[in-house]
């Protein structure tokens, strides 16, 4: 199934998905407070579309396992409840346009178990822009009853990640300054895994927020060895835009885990090695 669906599609679809908003924006440290996604989802969204916090419900409290580290299956499935779903309902999630935090959602709800989850292409202006419906009205909750349970899709921690930067491909889907270690503006620390490959995620997507068509991020991941010869896994900051890589990569056809700890946790162990440089 392909994990995208586009606006249009969604507006002609005869029977609507439960619908998640999931917008999120990230607070750097050294700059203004960014506008919460809550806000944002207040401000209009989607019709019947519930809200989903992704700092609160996509990720557990932050510490050792990282900035964003996995929730409690307990957390998510409270999430889904509320949202209305059930163990076969199809689940479109979106967030303003880029799907940096659509992707993160699609990849937690996988991993607990939603068996029919995409992402809407393009995100809340892409629906606007194919003169979708906004509103304001927020659903009552609704009566779900999804269980969570936990390792439906691959994930990696930090010995497995090593591990996988030597004998697969390990993607970093961060800036090429934050992989190379010439700045860090969120982690206490500089530079990447030895052995990762930069991929930065923002290349996955058209300005507009769209995902290349299939073949271009097909063309783009083999040119850095991700060609599904062997294995792939993906990290970024947190665990946030490592679920985008993630999704680029099944886009693409190319099965791919996921470092949620990602550096934010790496660094949090002082005999892990650190790599600087492009290389």
């Amino acid at each position: 199934m392909n994990p995208l669906i586009s606006a249009d599609s969604l507006l002609a679809a005869t029977t609507r998905p439960v619908l998640i908003d999931v917008t999120w924006n990230l607070s750097v440290p050294s700059g203004p407070p960014a506008p919460p996604g809550r806000d944002a989802y207040a401000a209009g969204h989607l019709p019947g579309a519930y809200y989903v916090d992704l700092d609160a419900e996509l990720a557990g409290p932050p510490g050792d396992g990282g900035r964003h580290p996995l929730p409690s299956a307990t957390t998510v499935e409270a999430a889904l409840r509320r949202a209305g779903v059930c163990e076969d309902t199809p689940v479109v999630v979106y967030d303003a346009a880029n799907s940096m935090a659509a992707a993160r959602a699609w990849w937690i709800f996988r991993y607990f178990g939603v068996r029919d989850v995409r992402v809407l292409d393009g995100g809340f202006a892409a629906w606007r822009a194919a003169g979708g419906e906004v509103t304001t009205d927020v659903p009552a909750d609704g009566n779900g009853t999804f269980t969570a349970s936990p390792g439906h899709v691959p994930m990696l921690d930090a010995e497995s990640a090593a591990k996988l930067a030597s004998t697969g491909v390990l993607l970093d889907a961060r800036a090429p300054e934050r992989f190379a270690g010439e700045t860090e503006p969120i982690d206490k620390v500089a530079g990447h895994i030895p052995g990762a490959v930069n991929a930065p995620t923002t290349a996955n997507v058209t300005p507009d927020g769209h995902f290349l068509p299939a073949a271009d991020l097909q063309a783009r991941f083999t040119a850095l060895g991700a060609d599904g010869s062997t294995a792939v896994g993906a990290y970024c900051g947190s665990g946030v835009t490592a679920a985008h890589e993630a999704l680029a990569l099944q886009v693409a056809g190319i099965g791919a885990a996921v470092y949620v700890g990602s550096w934010s946790e790496w660094i949090t162990d002082p005999d892990r090695p650190i790599a600087t440089g492009t290389a």
